[in-house]
C-alpha cells in the first residue's frame, strides 16, 4: 500500500494579502491597484480593470452584453464614454436599455424615487417604477411615437435588421441630442450595438403604433444579425466578453460564437479574456462546488488559460469605480490599439488590423 504523502502548507500559502492602507492623494486607479492585493470583491473589481487593460494592450475585439436598469440609475454617460473612447468594440444591449437611453438622450430624465411612495398612488399618477428610480409614463409614451414617427420614414420595401436600424437611430437622434447617449456614441464611434430582445421594449411598440395607425409595413430581418455577429468573430484574432447583468444579451453573446458554423469559419478557441459583472454571480475563490454562473463561459466559450473576473457587485457600484478607473489609465493602452473598423450599412463589414 502506498502512502501518499501529506502536501505541505508552503505550497498554497505564497502569496499573502495586503491590507488595505487609507491614502487620500490616490487616484481611483491607484486605490484599485491597491485592492488587487486584497481579497473577494476587492480583488475581483482590481483584476477586472487589469484584464480590461491587457484587452486594450492585446488588440481584442471587446465585447460587452448589458441589462438592467442601468440607464435609469445613470449609467448612461459612463456608457457612452466607454464608446466613444473605444475602450470597447461591439455593444449588445438589452432592449429596455436601449429604450431607456432613447428616452435620455431625447432630453427626457429618471428620477430618485423613495421608499414611501405608495405604488398605487404612483400607478394613478401614471408614474412607472423601477426599483427606486421613476419616470413618467406619459414621456415613455412620448419616445415610443417618436420612434413610429422615424420609423414611417424607412424604405418598407426590405427588411432591416435590428443592428441596422439602431445604427440609424443613432444617426437620427444625434443630429437633435445636445448629450450623448450610448447609441449616439455607437454611431458617432461606428460601434455596431445588437439587440437579441428588441420586441422586449417600447421601440417596437413604436414600431406597432407605426403598423397600426399608418399601414406601415416595416419588418426585422432577424437572420442578419446572426451573420453580422458571426462575421466579427470569424475576423477577430482575439476575444474578449465583458458582461454585465445577465438576461438575452449574456446568452446571444454565448451563442454567437456558434453562428460561425453557418458561415463556414474555422471553429475558435473562445474568448482569452472574460469579466462578469452581477449580483447573480456566486463570489470566486471557491470553485470546488458549483459556480452557477460558470456556465456563462464554458462550453468552448473560454480560452483555455483565459484571464476572468466575476465580480459579486451591482454594476451600479461597480461601473462608475472601473470606467473612472480607465480614464485614468487606458490612454497609454489607446495609442498603440488597433482596433476593428466597422461599416455599418445594411451588411455589416468588418477590417481588423
Amino acid at each position: 500500500m502506498v502512502t501518499q504523502r501529506k502536501p505541505r502548507p508552503s505550497r498554497y500559502l505564497t502569496t499573502p494579502t495586503r491590507p488595505i492602507q487609507v491614502d487620500r492623494d490616490r487616484s481611483i486607479a491607484g486605490l484599485l491597484e491597491k485592492m488587487e492585493g486584497a481579497g473577494f470583491g476587492a480583488r475581483q473589481l482590481a483584476e477586472a480593470h487589469r484584464i480590461w487593460l491587457d484587452m486594450l494592450g492585446d488588440n481584442t475585439v471587446i465585447f460587452v452584453a448589458a441589462s438592467g436598469p442601468l440607464i435609469p440609475a445613470g449609467m448612461r454617460r459612463l456608457l457612452a464614454y466607454v464608446v466613444k473612447n473605444r475602450f470597447v468594440d461591439v455593444l449588445i444591449l438589452s432592449g429596455a436599455l436601449i429604450f431607456q437611453d432613447l428616452h435620455e438622450t431625447l432630453g427626457r430624465q429618471h428620477y430618485q424615487a423613495h421608499p414611501s411612495m405608495p405604488d398605487a398612488e404612483l400607478e394613478a399618477a401614471q408614474v412607472v417604477r423601477t426599483l427606486d428610480v421613476l419616470a413618467s409614463e406619459e414621456e415613455y409614451r412620448e419616445a415610443a411615437e417618436w420612434v413610429s414617427g422615424f420609423v414611417n420614414q424607412l424604405d418598407q420595401s426590405r427588411a432591416y435588421s435590428v443592428r441596422e436600424l439602431l445604427h440609424l437611430l443613432g444617426r437620427e437622434l444625434s443630429e437633435i441630442s445636445t448629450d450623448d447617449g450610448v447609441l449616439t456614441a455607437a454611431f458617432k464611434s461606428r460601434v455596431p450595438v445588437f439587440c437579441p430582445d428588441i420586441a422586449d421594449s417600447l421601440i417596437v411598440t413604436g414600431i406597432a403604433t407605426a403598423r397600426f395607425e399608418k399601414k406601415n409595413n416595416f419588418q426585422f430581418d432577424l437572420a442578419q444579425d446572426a451573420l453580422d455577429i458571426a462575421h466579427i468573430f470569424a475576423r477577430a484574432r482575439t476575444t474578449g466578453a465583458i458582461q454585465i447583468g445577465g438576461g438575452t444579451p449574456r446568452t446571444f453573446l454565448q451563442q454567437a460564437q456558434n453562428a460561425m458554423d453557418v458561415i463556414k469559419a474555422p471553429a475558435r478557441s473562445g474568448h482569452k479574456y472574460a469579466i462578469q459583472i452581477g449580483t447573480e454571480i456566486i463570489p470566486t475563490g471557491g470553485r470546488s462546488g458549483l459556480v452557477t454562473n460558470d456556465e456563462a463561459f464554458i462550453y468552448g466559450k473560454l480560452m483555455r488559460g483565459a484571464s476572468t473576473s466575476y465580480i459579486n457587485c451591482d454594476p451600479t457600484i461597480a461601473l462608475p469605480i472601473l470606467i473612472t478607473a480607465l480614464s485614468q489609465t487606458g490612454a497609454k493602452y489607446m495609442k498603440g490599439r488597433k482596433r476593428p473598423n466597422f461599416t455599418l450599412a445594411r451588411e455589416l463589414t468588418v477590417e481588423i488590423p
